[in-house]
């Protein structure tokens, strides 16, 4: 009926494609003021939305996962809630857009909020959105639960069934479980609003809300309507501040800011200009009284490696046999490795004889050869303007598993490399301070003695931060593997949070293996062994993990606590393309604890990473605690996005919704997968768009 209506009423205005912007609710989610709407906001967006009235403040991290898809993690502070004090919740949304919106017909989307937390705002919602010329658009709803409070009426979707009338009631416990008996049952409400662009900065806002605020004290605000208006002026091309009169009594503020992966601020980044390739009927130093001798071999790696330093790469190894050359490479600069292939080849353009027709490079990592990339010496000569030379080069390449290794370089190892740099450690949704963070310098140390084996450090001095503030003592009766976290935050204002050696090998053609003894993290050291199957042109990968833990002291030096566990998982990979990574582990966590955690995580081609997991094991939710399972968001932002520079070192956190023990994996620096997918063949097809960069 709505969609009838509207496409009717779509006859008396004029076609033009519609400019209005959608905006963030108070909730985070795509939306009018308190209300949602059908639109979508652009692919990859990752906004924050902070909204406040009447005593709420709703903080809210919603993600564009997918053209129609959007997901959001909110932190809502509601003060005297029922009379017994503040209360900290935390919940999660999702809003799918299943219609685009056309010339007779408006978008359509349905959502759920609350969906997985405690039901304070638990809702679910059908709604549509039609644009109307350039400035006009107009939403209609109906919503079920929080909204089908306010003009309620029978569920309509009781006719299919009788069990829709009526909204069971919320299972007492600890939270974050999910309530899907709820879902769509109960009375409905509608609900609806107009949006008018008055200017490109300007925006006015009228809602009519279904919301009757059911969970909150009657005192914390007068209602006297279902009316609310809202004012929003764009501060900046990502950024709205809105002011809204709500529900006949209050006034509310709200901000919204937002960044796209997609959008660096450095568009087309600052990559020095790659050699030009050197075409063979040009005479070479290296082909001029060229003799195939050791001492010229010698002189030719020398400069090879000379020229590849200068591109920010490393020479591993090289050989020559007949009209091929062999040439391992480390690259510590390119986020995608075509691109540190692309700048190979042009290197050897210029430094090889003539007579040498075939470049085989071969990836390599921490010792590990990984990937071998052949390329025809006359397609880089032929290629290199040709417009569609990045898909010829690529179709042309044969890229494979390397059988062996070719002797390293002598002047590559020993290697040592350190560095000292800013760090930054949040700790997010402490009930008695939302927000705390410790800074300070960190230093970092590598040292690799012979291919394959390699020693690193972390080492932190804090120099402010009020992370040690947090007094709350944890309350867990499993084993106290993560909750106690705050002591190492107190204690340990200088700590060793890494010291691990680490052995790396090729059992075979397509397996990985790794040992790791040390010290893994701040929490735990040990012993740690993983073996990872993984073909070069796979999309799928298996892999098994064995540790044994000790717990670590406090204070972050060398001792360790009466605390020891073996854990281990099998784990299985999927790229899903699109830049869609899944990840399924199974089997023993710290806390004893036997489960398994499904990761999803979306991948961009500039190195942003934005992903999901929850973790189900045989603690039951109320032995868990607070939250009743470990779940959480882990954000990677790429140096080299800000900074337009080459650059592989990327910032990680990690925000969950509440820290327990169950559930809780060993952090092992060095994992297999994430060392050697960047390096085969579907990672260099998504990344080969650079090859020639």
């Amino acid at each position: 009926m709505i969609a009838v209506v509207f496409g009717a009423a779509h006859a008396a205005f004029a076609d033009d494609a519609p400019t209005i912007e959608t905006g963030y609710n108070s909730y985070g989610s795509p939306g009018l003021i308190d209300m949602p709407v059908a639109s979508s906001r652009p692919d990859g967006e990752l906004a924050f939305t902070a909204s406040s009235f009447a005593g709420q403040t709703r903080n809210t991290l919603t993600f564009q996962i997918l053209p129609r898809v959007s997901g959001s993690f909110r932190y809502s502070i509601l003060d005297d809630f029922n009379g017994g004090g503040t209360l900290y919740d935390r919940s999660f949304s999702l809003h799918y857009r299943f219609a685009d919106e056309t010339a007779w017909r408006p978008a359509l989307a349905v959502g759920l909020n609350d969906f997985l937390g405690t039901g304070i705002y638990s809702s679910e919602y059908l709604v549509a959105t039609k644009t109307f010329g350039e400035s006009v658009r107009l939403t209609g709803g109906i919503g079920w639960g929080r909204l089908g409070g306010s003009g309620g009426f029978t569920n309509p979707l009781g006719v299919l069934d009788d069990r829709f009338k009526r909204r069971p009631e919320r299972d007492a416990g600890q939270g974050g479980d999910v309530e899907a008996a709820q879902f769509f049952r109960g009375d409905a409400a509608l609900f609806g609003g107009v949006e008018w662009q008055a200017t490109d900065r300007l925006k006015f806002t009228v809602e009519y809300s279904s919301d009757d605020h059911p969970r909150e004290d009657p005192s914390a605000f007068r209602r006297t309507s279902q009316l609310n208006f809202g004012v929003t002026y764009g501060l900046g091309p990502m950024t709205d501040l809105s002011l809204h009169y709500l529900y006949g009594s209050e006034l509310g503020v709200q901000l919204s800011t937002a960044l796209n992966p997609k959008s660096p601020p450095n568009h087309a980044g600052r990559d020095p200009a790659p050699p030009p390739i050197l075409a063979r009927d040009t005479p070479t130093v290296a082909a001029l009284g060229w003799t195939d001798g050791v001492v010229e071999r010698d002189a030719l790696r020398g400069d090879i490696a000379r020229a590849l330093s200068s591109q920010g790469l490393g020479l591993h190894g090289f050989s020559l046999s007949g009209g091929t050359a062999r040439i391992e490479i480390e690259n510590d600069t390119y986020l995608q490795e075509a691109q540190a292939v692309g700048r190979t080849a042009r290197v050897l353009t210029r430094r090889l004889p003539a007579h040498v027709d075939v470049f085989d490079i071969t990836l390599v990592d921490a010792g590990l050869p990984v990937t071998q990339i052949s390329l025809r010496r006359d397609d880089m000569e032929t290629l290199e303007h040709d417009l569609d030379g990045t898909w010829k080069s690529f179709a042309r390449a044969r890229i494979s598993s390397p059988e062996g290794t070719t002797t390293p370089a002598p002047e590559r190892y020993p290697r040592f490399d350190w560095s000292i740099s800013p760090y930054l450690s949040p700790s997010f949704f402490d009930p008695d301070d939302p927000l705390r963070a410790d800074a300070g310098a960190q230093l970092d140390v590598s040292f690799q003695p012979m291919p394959g084996f390699e020693v690193s450090g972390i080492l932190r001095q804090k120099v402010l931060g009020n992370l040690d503030d947090a007094t709350r003592r944890s309350d867990s009766v499993l084993p106290r593997v993560r909750s106690d976290f705050a002591l190492y935050d107190r204690e340990g204002e200088t700590a060793l949070t890494q010291l691990t050696g680490a052995h790396y090998f090729k059992p075979g053609r397509d397996l990985y293996g790794r040992v790791t003894v040390g010290y893994f993290e701040r929490m735990f050291g040990g012993l740690s062994s993983e073996l990872l199957w993984k073909r070069n042109d796979s999309p799928f990968a298996l892999g098994a993990e064995v540790n044994y833990a000790w717990q670590r002291d406090f204070d972050g030096g060398f001792g360790f606590r009466d605390y020891e566990v073996a854990t281990g998982h099998v784990s299985a990979y999927w790229d899903m393309g699109g830049g869609f990574h899944a990840q399924l582990d199974a089997g023993r966590y710290l806390a004893r604890d036997w489960g398994a955690t499904f990761s999803l995580d979306r991948e961009f081609g500039n190195g942003w990473r934005i992903g999901a997991f929850a973790t189900l094991t045989d603690v039951p939710f109320d032995t868990f605690g607070e939250g009743s399972f470990d779940k959480g968001i882990r954000i990677t932002v790429p140096i080299r996005w800000l900074t337009g520079e080459p650059n592989k070192t990327a910032y990680t956190t990690t925000i969950r919704p509440v820290q327990r023990d169950g559930g809780a994996r060993l952090d092992v620096p060095g994992r297999l997968y994430d060392r050697v997918r960047p390096r085969q063949k579907p990672a260099l097809q998504d990344g080969w768009g650079r090859f020639w960069r």
